[in-house]
């Protein structure tokens, strides 16, 4: 459920359409998205010894290209159709982000280099939907293993923008909590534990350790959110302890840094926060939460899955069950 949301926020965002509407395709879509995580997330002999790269000796890279073209063919048709349309007189353009791409194009007079929309909406789309939907699990998981939270943030929701009503854009300013408990998922739970990989421009010398020029860099920011020094009760889901504090997700503040900082932060931070915000808030404030028959709130497990993203070992199986005043 998490997935197909993520994705069809996003699909409406690039192509103004819903991507999946069904459960077969949504699991279509999902096990491409994780095959391409996965096989990044593989330590690559390639990365040791470069001149193996041409080789691929454990086919790393086939079956990552196979993947993504897989995807590449569902946005091409979306493409072409939208090109079908645009010729259409009176057609009137959706100003998402295909139609912008479209208009750049066309304002240079240039033809459309559908290949660097395809690789573009790819950029935009794996890597996200992967990270916003396992935070989202991680933070229903928190919030389910502790219900003095989950009553507090119930509590802040109605107040705030009544019960059963869906979160908008407009109200997530109004809801600290619920903001509170997105920045403690990220401190406990970051969707990607040690960022995309940097390269030192020069020798430089950190904290003693001499990082030389060219060197891959990997910052552990899973280490850095459960530092003892650094938080209290580091181990501890609080996300109190946000409420009177300044700092926030944008790479200001190098101890909460999920998305990185600096020149190379995940450009779809903006984004992802923002659905993180509607979807748990909506998922909170709309529905009550069970758990499947025989199934105990100790039974839950909340062990990690470490790869390119953070995942839960096994995936979190609720049951929703719709408030009664619930808008539809």
């Amino acid at each position: 459920m998490a997935f197909k949301t993520a994705i069809n926020l996003l699909s409406n965002t690039i192509f103004s359409l819903d991507l999946v509407d069904s459960a077969g395709s949504v699991g279509d879509f999902k096990e491409l998205v994780e095959n391409i995580m996965e096989e990044c997330g593989k330590p690559n002999i390639a990365d040791l010894f470069p001149a193996l790269k041409m080789f691929d000796p454990q086919g790393i890279k086939g079956r990552t290209s196979v993947y993504a073209g897989k995807i590449i063919d569902i946005f091409q048709r979306l493409i072409d159709h939208r090109l079908k349309l645009r010729e259409v007189q009176g057609f009137d353009t959706n100003n998402d982000m295909l139609d912008t791409f479209l208009n750049i194009d066309q304002a240079n007079n240039q033809d459309m280099n559908k290949n660097k929309i395809q690789h573009l909406s790819l950029v935009f789309s794996y890597p996200f939907l992967d990270t916003v939907s396992s935070t989202l699990e991680w933070a229903m998981a928190e919030l389910l293993k502790k219900e003095k939270i989950m009553s507090k943030a119930k509590h802040e929701l109605e107040q705030i923008i009544g019960k059963g009503k869906p979160v908008e854009e407009s109200d997530i300013t109004k809801l600290p909590y619920l903001q509170a408990i997105i920045k403690e998922t990220l401190r406990l739970h970051p969707s990607v534990p040690f960022l995309i990989p940097r390269k030192a421009n020069e020798n430089v010398e950190i904290c003693g350790y001499t990082i030389p020029k060219d060197a891959h860099v990997l910052v552990n920011v899973w280490a850095i959110g459960r530092n003892s020094s650094i938080w209290e009760n580091a181990n501890l889901f609080s996300p109190e302890r946000f409420l009177k504090s300044e700092i926030d997700v944008k790479g200001h503040n190098f101890e909460l840094i999920p998305f990185g900082a600096g020149r190379r932060i995940c450009p779809g931070l903006a984004l992802a926060m923002r659905m993180l915000y509607l979807m748990l808030g909506s998922l909170i404030n709309c529905f009550n939460w069970k758990f499947e028959d025989g199934t105990k709130l100790d039974d839950m497990n909340m062990e990690d899955h470490f790869g390119i993203t953070l995942t839960k070992e096994e995936p979190l199986i609720v049951i929703p069950e719709r408030k009664k005043n619930t808008i539809n």
